[in-house]
């Protein structure tokens, strides 16, 4: 007999390989919502061209009418033709949300990337100001900045909506910078004369940019929501400026009437509209998990 024969190890098996089913999968991308998305923003930047008509157009003839082959989505209560006011309008909302988000972004990452690189005291106080601003209703900040600001306009809508709406992202944005700030490059480029703007746009903004996207997405719906809530309270656009959210603040009138197609059409738009860009968000946010959960 063999010496090899003679012993046997006993416990040890032989490990299988795992299958390429088994193996770890990043977040399912979603297409339907991509779609959906892409074909509202196009239909919104697109067809009020194409269309050619007034959304502001004040048809009293043909007010309250149902949704039928001259009026697709029907009239609302001064006559104007609701399918126009829906692409119109939504422009209008998408913008809102975008330039507000773009302001509440470059405010984050500012006071982050300051709170982030400056001494143990400055960060402190910089951090319990931003925890006493999110201790604040949001919507509060909105209606007390916006009657400061007094009659409301695009522009006003969205700056008001942008600068109360960067605390979150400046929390995360200055977890990232105090995490990457003793970097080598970092600190080379500080030794060099790097000022805070250089070494914070050319080193640490593009290290800390994946962490903020899927919250830059959800900010844009938050402001959506905002500019709706506050039209809907008519203390947001003027019913002359077409909105989703000025559509839906005639929804008292259209309950009163019973015309339905007033609320529904608008209100459905924003509502799949909003969900489109949660699920992209929530996307963004699986995919920035599945990477730190690899490293």
């Amino acid at each position: 007999m063999r010496e090899a024969d003679a012993f046997e190890i006993v416990g040890m098996r032989k490990m299988e390989e795992s299958p390429v089913s088994a193996r770890k999968k990043g977040a399912k991308m979603p297409v339907i919502s991509l779609v959906i998305l892409g074909l509202i923003v196009a239909g919104c930047l697109i067809l009020p061209f194409v269309i050619g008509k007034d959304p502001s157009y004040m048809d009293l003839m043909n007010a309250n009418q149902a949704p039928s082959r001259q009026f697709l989505f029907g009239t609302d209560t001064m006559g104007r033709d609701i399918f126009t006011m829906i692409w119109s309008g939504g422009r209008i909302s998408l913008f809102i949300g975008c330039v507000s988000t773009l302001i509440s972004t470059v405010i984050a990452i500012l006071f982050g990337g300051l709170s982030g690189i400056a001494p143990q005291w400055a960060d402190t106080l910089l951090m319990r100001f931003t925890e006493i601003f999110l201790s604040i209703p949001n919507l509060l900040l909105v209606i007390l900045l916006q009657a400061i600001l007094g009659k409301a306009n695009v522009l006003s809508v969205s700056l008001v909506i942008g600068v109360t709406s960067w605390a979150s992202i400046a929390k995360v944005v200055r977890t990232e910078v105090r995490q990457i700030r003793s970097s080598d490059y970092v600190t080379a480029s500080r030794c060099m004369g790097g000022s805070f703007f250089h070494v914070l746009g050319r080193h640490l903004t593009p290290n800390f940019l994946p962490a903020i996207q899927f919250m830059v997405v959800m900010n844009v719906r938050s402001a959506i929501v905002a500019e709706s809530t506050l039209s809907f309270m008519g203390m947001g656009l003027p019913l002359e400026t077409v909105s989703w959210g000025s559509m839906l603040s005639l929804a008292e009138k259209a309950l009163l009437t019973g015309s339905w197609w007033m609320i529904i059409v608008p209100g459905g738009f924003l509502v799949v509209t909003l969900m489109a860009m949660t699920e992209v968000g929530q996307f963004l946010q699986k995919e920035l998990n599945q990477k730190e959960s690899n490293l």
